[in-house]
């Protein structure tokens, strides 16, 4: 007998122990006619892989009806929650090009970027100036807008700076941490 599959990464398995051929066939008189299932192996047991639920609670239902009305243990399988996201951008560092940046050393904490962004009321983000990490506060051509952020997050004892963003290479244009 073979070992069961996983479940796809878009549907939840239905895994009833039925060990005896009696309990296997008693499962399937009691599901519907079009109902997807095969006989495997999952850990040391003989199961019947109910496949192609969509959602955790038809699932879930189908798993209390068969332990409550036909007597056979019962238990749902998600998804793999290590499924890779096709909506995670793709790391591409940037230079910013001519203007300034305002940049806070954020001394490795990252809570450092919320306050920040409660502050100025503003995304942040990541950036590398020379050979360590800061936070992007401001990038523009205005000098007079970056001096004016720089006094204002220096009174509120950020350490910060404003610097030819020529030099500034851009990692994440919006940090979340």
């Amino acid at each position: 007998m073979s070992p069961c599959q996983p479940p796809q990464s878009n549907e939840y398995l239905l895994l009833v122990r039925t060990s005896t051929q009696e309990s296997q066939e008693q499962l399937q008189r009691t599901l519907p006619a079009n109902t997807q299932f095969t006989v495997c192996r999952y850990l040391e047991d003989t199961v019947t892989r109910v496949s192609g639920f969509k959602r955790v609670e038809d699932a879930n239902d189908w798993a209390r009806y068969v332990k409550e009305i036909v007597g056979l243990s019962a238990y749902v399988l998600r998804p793999s929650a290590t499924t890779v996201s096709t909506n995670i951008p793709s790391y591409n560092p940037q230079p910013l090009g001519e203007g300034y940046a305002v940049l806070v050393d954020y001394f490795n904490q990252p809570e450092v970027a919320g306050k920040l962004k409660q502050l100025l009321g503003s995304d942040v983000g990541l950036v590398s100036y020379g050979t360590r990490p800061y936070l992007l506060v401001v990038y523009t051509n205005d000098q007079s807008k970056a001096n004016s952020t720089l006094r204002r997050l220096s009174d509120r004892g950020f350490l910060s700076m404003v610097v030819d963003s020529r030099r500034v290479t851009l990692l994440r244009p919006v940090v979340n941490f």
